[in-house]
């Protein structure tokens, strides 16, 4: 049972003076030349007035209806929600790193130069690509930044109508988005029958106005392109640039790399591929990874070593940049701890992170297969896609009804519903770090709630406290506010 305090809002359990904490009286001049009159308010803001047990119970409580990698097992399809050693968090939080402001000037923050240089030769070095941005924030805003280094390449070139970017059917839905974003047309290519790009579909719509083929790979369906060197070839063969999502290195670091099997650009999901906190907005991380007749154009400033290797500086010389992407460096705090989640583990532990999360995949996806239809075959890479449309038709059991129930049983809800070309989707990713123990108990609850009645799982989940809000209309319609209830 939950105390029925912890179900109120501190607003709504709020009495005129109580305190937990009491402030220094306020220390800033009143007088109107420095604070404007019209600039200050009549009256302190309307804060809720609470004990600290009260205060300590309220948060505790919230704390307790979240899901959090901390306590739950996320087997997030695509988005990689993986435990995220405390090593690093304690690493990037130095005071001497933590402690630095982003204007000091070069000669005094030297250390932090160096470690952000270091980071942008590793990306370089697992990518196979030697030209690296750390600037863009996340995932999606490195894809948006590629995409802008490549319509600057082309317009350099004198190539302004390459209009169009190419989308593979099971992609991110951030790529079609980006490319709108940078200017360019989205042109869908069709996957076929195993879930891998139609190189009929593919060679149909590649022109001289192809200007970038945006490709996953491994692609969301959890499969790598066998002929990704095939599709490569095409691509160049006109002139046209290839774009790797790399959400999904996680999947191949230090097996293969993007730049030996043909891609001009990819971005990382530094919080996906290497370690960061994820989830509930950020913050993340995207650094970009390209050519080096790309460099040119990537965004400025971006670390260099003087010649006599002494020195490290922001470069800000660069008169083909497209400009910054973003306020300051980048997110450096979560770059530091991909700096030593990649320095702690070396080659060969990243190489054994894909075997694992390959590992686990395929095991759990053994566990599954003979309950729940799997479209495209037998064998994944880090990530499989299941299929409830039988389970929908027979039993009348849902993606989401399974997704739902699973909350019960304290595992969060697969990936539900994506990517768009499997029908009742549930997209499973256990990720590197989990125990088999944990992948066993998680196939026993799942196995176990297919063959629960439907609608018991149509009411699901039966344990927490919001069962099923009206998601499209939180989304049409949120309250960001409190309001008192009347």
């Amino acid at each position: 049972m939950h105390n029925t305090q912890s179900t109120d809002l501190l607003f709504e359990i709020s009495k005129p003076g109580r305190r937990c904490h009491r402030l220094p009286a306020c220390d800033v001049p009143t007088k109107t030349e420095l604070l404007p009159k019209e600039s200050l308010a009549e009256a302190p803001p309307a804060l809720p007035e609470v004990a600290e047990i009260e205060l300590i119970r309220h948060f505790n409580n919230l704390s307790q209806r979240n899901f959090s990698i901390d306590t739950n097992f996320y087997p997030l399809g695509s988005c990689t929600m993986k435990y995220n050693p405390k090593r690093h968090e304690r690493l990037a939080a130095f005071s001497g790193l933590a402690g630095l402001h982003p204007l000091q000037d070069d000669d005094s923050c030297q250390g932090m130069l160096r470690l952000l240089y270091e980071m942008q030769e590793y990306l370089a070095e697992i990518s196979g690509l030697p030209a690296v941005s750390l600037q863009p924030a996340a995932g999606a805003h490195g894809e948006l930044t590629a995409l802008f280094v490549a319509a600057a390449y082309f317009r350099d070139l004198k190539q302004s109508h390459r209009k169009k970017v190419l989308v593979p059917d099971s992609a991110h839905g951030t790529n079609p988005a980006s490319a709108a974003l940078a200017g360019f047309e989205a042109v869908t290519v069709k996957s076929n029958a195993q879930g891998l790009v139609d190189l009929e579909d593919l060679a149909a719509k590649l022109d001289d106005k192809v200007a970038v083929f945006m490709i996953t790979n491994p692609n969301t369906l959890g499969l790598f392109e066998s002929r990704i060197k095939t599709i490569t070839e095409m691509l160049h063969a006109k002139g046209a640039l290839v774009y790797l999502d790399g959400a999904n290195m996680n999947a191949i670091l230090g097996i293969t790399r993007p730049g030996d099997f043909g891609a001009d650009m990819q971005h990382y999901n530094v919080h996906k591929t290497f370690t960061g906190p994820h989830g509930g907005g950020g913050p993340g991380s995207g650094p970009i990874a390209v050519r080096d007749f790309l460099a040119p154009y990537l965004p400025a400033p971006v670390v260099a070593r003087s010649a006599d290797q002494s020195k490290y500086f922001l470069e800000f010389n660069r008169p083909k940049t497209i400009g910054r992407v973003r306020s300051f460096f980048g997110n450096v705090g979560i770059l530091l701890r991909g700096y030593a989640y990649i320095r702690t583990l070396g080659p060969d532990g990243l190489k054994a992170v894909s075997e694992h999360a390959v590992l686990n995949a395929n095991y759990l996806l053994a566990l599954l297969k003979d309950a729940i239809d799997v479209p495209h075959g037998d064998r994944c890479m880090h990530e499989f896609v299941a299929s409830a449309k039988l389970l929908r038709r027979t039993k009348k059991i849902s993606a989401m009804d399974i997704g739902k129930r699973l909350l019960d049983h304290g595992y969060h809800a697969p990936t539900v519903y994506f990517p768009l070309v499997v029908p009742e989707a549930l997209m499973m990713e256990p990720t590197e770090t989990e125990g088999k123990e944990t992948l066993d108990a998680f196939a026993a609850a799942f196995l176990k709630i297919i063959e629960e009645d439907a609608s018991f799982l149509q009411k699901a989940p039966h344990t927490l406290p919001i069962s099923r809000p009206d998601e499209v209309k939180a989304a049409k319609e949120p309250i960001l506010r409190w309001l008192k209830a009347v």
